[in-house]
C-alpha cells in the first residue's frame, strides 16, 4: 500500500502561502482546511483563496471542507478544478447525491467522519466516494494529540474498503510517533501540519514529508 503525505498548510505560514506550498513540492497533495466558524469553532479559507492556491500550487489541491451545508457550497469548490473535495457526513443532507456531484464536476469526493460519528452507517456507501476521512482530533484546529481511541475505526474501515480504489485518510495527531499506528490499523493517505511545517527534530518541510512517508511504509496494514 502506497504512503501518501498531504500536508495541512494550517500551520503554515499564511502571509506567504505560495512559498509554502512550494516548500512540499514532494507531497501527494496539499490539504487546505476550509472552515466556517459555524460548523467548528475556526475560520480559515473560502474560495477564492482555494482559487489563488489552484492556480499556483505545484502539487493537487486535497480540500477539506469543514463547513455547514455543504450540499449547497461543495460543488462550488469542485467547480476551482481542485483534485479532491471531501465534506463531513455531518453537515450533508444528502452524501451520495452530493459526491456523484462532485465526481460528475471531475473532483474527487471524500466523506469525512468527526471521532464521535460511528463509520459502521457509511461503510455501505463507500462505492460512492474515492476517498474516507478519519479525523483522529476533534475538526477545527491544528496542533492537537493523535486520539488513539480512533484506531478501531480505522481498522474498521479498511476492513470494509478491502479491495475497493477508495483511499483512507487521517487526519489529526500525525507525527513520528503515530503515523505508523495509523498506517498498521489501514491508513494510506495522511494528514500532517505541524509534523512538517514545524518538525520537532527542524527538518525542513520537503525532509519531514519524506521521513513521515518512509515511518508509514514501514508499518503496512494487515
Amino acid at each position: 500500500m502506497t504512503a501518501r503525505i498531504n500536508p495541512s498548510i494550517l500551520t503554515a505560514d499564511f502571509a506567504d502561502l505560495g512559498s509554502e506550498v512550494a516548500r512540499v513540492a514532494n507531497a501527494d497533495a496539499v490539504h487546505v482546511d476550509v472552515m466556517d466558524n459555524h460548523f467548528v469553532p475556526n475560520l480559515t479559507f473560502g474560495p477564492r483563496m482555494v482559487e489563488a492556491l489552484q492556480r499556483t500550487s505545484p502539487i493537487p489541491l486535497d480540500v477539506h471542507l469543514m463547513i455547514s451545508d455543504a450540499d449547497r457550497w461543495a460543488p462550488g469548490y469542485a467547480e476551482l478544478g481542485v483534485f479532491s473535495v471531501t465534506f463531513h457526513a455531518e453537515a450533508a443532507a444528502d452524501p451520495v447525491a452530493l459526491a456523484r456531484r462532485l465526481r460528475q464536476i471531475g473532483a474527487r469526493a471524500g466523506l469525512a467522519l468527526k471521532p464521535g460519528t460511528p463509520v459502521e452507517a457509511y461503510l455501505e456507501l463507500l462505492p460512492e466516494f474515492d476517498q474516507l476521512l478519519v479525523m483522529t482530533v476533534e475538526p477545527g484546529f491544528g496542533g492537537q494529540s493523535f486520539m488513539h481511541d480512533m484506531v478501531p475505526k480505522i481498522r474498521a474501515a479498511r476492513a470494509a474498503i478491502g479491495d475497493r480504489p477508495v483511499w483512507l485518510q487521517v487526519d489529526g495527531g500525525i507525527s513520528p510517533d503515530t503515523i505508523g499506528i495509523a498506517a498498521e490499523a489501514g491508513a494510506d493517505t495522511f494528514v500532517a501540519g505541524s509534523a512538517v511545517y514545524q518538525a520537532a527534530d527542524g527538518a525542513d518541510p520537503a525532509a519531514a514529508i519524506e521521513a513521515l512517508r518512509g515511518l508509514a511504509g514501514a508499518h503496512p496494514s494487515h
